[in-house]
């Protein structure tokens, strides 16, 4: 998640006596941004969806002008929707544009973004507007809105965090050490709405008491009360009426928008959070786990993969596909996990340093798609990129379109293809890792596997009861699971006009396969909502513009956002115009940007220029500025980012990116001299630093460390022989190879073998255990799921007789294994 304020940042410059700008003086003027004077935020929350409105005055008072940028980091499930700024004399106010326009050239700004979007340190995607020069002294009055979706908590409360940008941390402002104040007033009011009603609401800074606004606690405020935290971001948890496994929440439609347009239709925000309970580690589990292998990780990485198929639960099914020029798949679809299986997919892996030739993921994914998934099975796939696949635009796309149908953990080898393992990932609600060392490969992707294991609710669907004359379109797809911890926002918008007019309800009913059962809620819920529904701004006062004054339609933008995600494979591909025409009318109508449409700032001076003769007046000058979504390119810490210079002189930049270039050069020079007088010896490169492998999005690309010495190596050498032996029911056969893995003799293993034990399968896998145990800091990670496995086996089969075993495995291997381990 973005930790960065920016906001407004600034750059003085000064002359020469020719008038020329001095390069070495802006090569050592200190960085810094235009400090924020006052900020109030009007925060409006509807169950899990947020509506946020801005206005933020920053001031000049720098001695000179300065041209200043406003740049908005943007995070997970945000959208901008508006923004204007007004300063001493000139209005900027920023506009969708369809990018087929033919659009004249920005006067100015373009230079300070490409500067920003190169050399920033903070990577990820930023909201960027220039807005020319600010004159000393004076201020600019910014007014910002974006929507965005909530986190919801395990115990069912909305998560919501306020922008940094509108509560700067302490660290870019000079404070007052005599008073410890704010260096800028902050006014921050918060409207809650929800059907189920406000129970309660928890932040991290002082609150005034909860006021309710309805009778029925459906509507409440609350307002920041005295001064915020310093150097934390404001975070506010917002809890419901009794949480249940669906709900409804009608928002209407803007009643200046036409009927059946995506703004004039009522919406209705649906969230499906089903109660899923523990499973017990080790018992048999339902699931269906497919891993996508890139031949050139088996060449690094084929003895961890044994560690991730012995880890599968009983009951579930699994299939490997080796990718390359060829999609190869060890069977035509999943099989059951059996002993039998397992042993022929081994065999069927293509051995240690085979090729397939250039990466061909997209059809291998292809190939998966259209297989039949086994019913009451969750699809999880696995993705291993050693390389980055061509047809990578393709790819995600794809994943795309058949990510309501699985989740997706993706685990990269190389720091090109770490964009493509977040973009699945995010898509599918699942993990991406990079992978820096193959000592890490196991215990990362087993860390991500019990992830995996969560329990789910399997084969979801909703349906719908409606008034005579209405209907419902589904604009985000039904997710086909919902895993434990997570739940899914829905939006849904009901076209039409009923016939009986008496008939103010609708029904909808959630059903899903849980543990082998079939489970139904069923939810009533209005369709004329009391009041203006997701309500008219709250006015703090005289803060914000006119127009703002009207129906927030947070839903309705959200849902236009996913309908654009869902729009855009269709319209990339190019098989037809009505795809991209439909995506262009959506964007321009909510404001929420798309791949086919741009943002465009649009000028307007209150200047007016007097003239003698005919004209004694001309109107207020347009022009085009810049404003864009930019991606930077930064490769720094990002919770330590501070905000760079972003403004370039014209006519500067060629000559600083010459000075570097130059730098450059000399630092090659003599870096080349250093290595010829070094050893010859080949030195492995650093892996590279964690935060240039995160997107903006909050689906965090996680930087695995090697993990190195003689000892690990030993550890993971015997413990990779023991997992070998294991049978996928969890239970060890009594062998030569068992006592060669506990460097005990077999025959001395069989004579110590208590009488309790009925079989020698119980008493080699007790001994195997303990011996995983008497080595718990080694084996810890890499055993969990193997051991809840084998304990599972063994209680299933001899709990009276486990006690006795315990004692003869201990004296034998010379351990001290608590019976906790094995449940007694």
């Amino acid at each position: 998640m973005w930790r960065q304020s920016f906001g407004l940042l600034g750059k003085s410059y000064t002359h020469d006596a020719t008038g020329s700008f001095l390069l070495g003086k802006w090569l050592h003027v200190p960085l810094y941004s235009v400090p924020l004077c006052s900020a109030v935020v009007d925060v409006a929350i509807q169950d899990y969806v947020a509506d946020v409105t801005a206005e933020l005055i920053y001031q000049n008072k720098s001695q000179i002008s300065t041209e200043v940028i406003f740049v908005f980091p943007l995070g997970s499930h945000m959208a901008i929707y508006s923004f204007q700024a007004c300063s001493e004399d000139a209005k900027v106010q920023a506009v969708l544009r369809d990018e087929a326009q033919q659009l004249h050239e920005a006067t100015g700004g373009w230079e300070n973004l490409e500067y920003l979007q190169n050399q920033s340190s903070c990577p990820g995607e930023v909201f960027a507007c220039f807005l020319g020069t600010l004159s000393a002294g004076r201020e600019v009055v910014v007014t910002l809105r974006y929507v965005q979706e909530l986190p919801r908590k395990p115990d069912g409360a909305a998560h919501f965090v306020l922008a940094p940008t509108l509560h700067p941390h302490t660290k870019h402002y000079a404070w007052n050490c005599l008073t410890s104040k704010l260096p800028y007033s902050l006014l921050l009011t918060a409207s809650l709405q929800s059907p189920h009603g406000v129970a309660n609401v928890q932040a991290n800074f002082s609150l005034t008491p909860l006021l309710y606004t309805a009778q029925d606690r459906s509507t409440a405020q609350v307002s920041l009360s005295g001064s915020p935290p310093d150097h934390l971001d404001l975070e506010l948890l917002v809890y419901f009426g009794e949480p249940t496994a669906v709900s409804a929440v009608v928002e209407k439609g803007d009643p200046t928008a036409p009927p059946g347009s995506l703004l004039g239709d009522p919406m209705v925000l649906v969230t499906l959070a089903p109660s899923i309970p523990e499973t017990v580690p080790g018992q048999r589990q339902s699931g269906e786990f497919i891993f996508l292998l890139d031949t050139t990780f088996l060449e690094h990485a084929q003895d961890s993969l044994l560690f991730l198929l012995k880890s599968l639960p009983l009951g579930c099914y699994f299939n490997i596909y080796c990718y390359g020029t060829t999609s190869v798949g060890i069977y035509p679809q999943s099989v059951e996990y059996t002993q039998d299986n397992l042993t022929e997919a081994m065999r069927r892996i293509p051995p240690t340093g085979s090729s397939l030739g250039d990466t061909d993921l997209l059809e291998t994914l292809r190939s998966v798609y259209n297989t039949p998934r086994p019913r009451g099975h969750t699809r999880q796939l696995f993705i291993f990129m050693a390389r980055l696949p061509l047809d990578k635009e393709a790819i995600v796309a794809e994943v795309c379109r058949h990510h309501d149908s699985h989740r997706c953990f993706s685990f990269c080898f190389s720091e090109e293809s770490a964009a493509l393992a977040t973009a699945l990932a995010r898509e599918t609600g699942g993990e991406a890792t990079y992978v820096s060392s193959d000592n890490t490969v196991a215990s990362v992707v087993l860390k991500f596997l019990k992830q995996a294991l969560k329990p789910a609710a399997a084969e979801v669907s909703l349906s719908w009861t409606l008034p005579r004359g209405l209907e419902v379109e589904v604009l985000r797809g039904t997710p086909q699971s919902i895993f434990q911890g997570q739940h899914s926002l829905l939006y849904a918008q009901i076209h039409g006009q009923a016939q009986d007019a008496t008939l103010a309800k609708g029904v909808m009913t959630l059903q899903y396969s849980l543990d082998g059962q079939d489970v139904t809620h069923t939810i009533e819920f209005p369709l004329c909502p009391q009041g203006d529904g997701r309500g008219r701004t709250q006015e703090p006062g005289h803060h914000f513009p006119p127009e703002r004054r009207g129906p927030r339609l947070a839903g309705h933008r959200l849902a236009a956002r996913c309908l654009l995600e869902r729009l855009l494979p269709e319209a990339a591909s190019g098989s037809s115009d009505e795809p991209r025409h439909r995506a262009v009318e959506i964007s321009l109508t909510s404001g929420i940007i798309c791949p086919f449409t741009s943002y465009v700032g649009v000028r307007t001076s209150d200047r007016v220029t007097w003239y003698r003769g005919p004209l004694a007046l001309l109107p207020p000058r347009q022009s085009l500025i810049t404003c864009q979504i930019i991606k930077l390119c930064g490769r720094g810490n990002t919770s330590s980012c501070y905000p760079v210079t972003i403004w370039v002189p014209p006519g500067w930049l060629t000559a600083v990116r010459q000075s570097r270039l130059a730098l450059r050069r000399l630092t090659h020079g003599i870096a080349a001299l250093t290595q010829q007088g070094a050893s010859s010896k080949a030195c492995k490169p650093p892996p590279p630093p964690v935060s240039s492998l995160k997107n903006v999005d909050h689906r965090e690309v996680f930087w695995c460390s090697p993990i190195f010495g003689p000892w690990f190596t030993k550890a993971f050498a015997e413990c990779q022989e023991l997992v070998a032996l294991q049978n996928v029911d969890g239970s060890w056969a009594l062998s030569s190879g068992l006592a060669s893995v506990l460097e005990i003799d077999e025959a001395e293993i069989k004579g110590k073998m208590p009488g309790e034990a009925t079989e020698p399968s119980i008493w080699a896998t007790m001994l195997a255990v303990t011996w995983l145990h008497r080595n718990n800091k080694c084996y810890q990670d890499l055993c969990e799921l193997l051991e809840a496995k084998a304990v599972t086996w063994l209680c299933s089969r001899a709990v009276s007789q486990l006690d006795k075993c315990l004692e003869a495995a201990n004296t034998l291997l010379g351990s001290n294994v608590k019976p906790s381990v094995f449940r007694l």
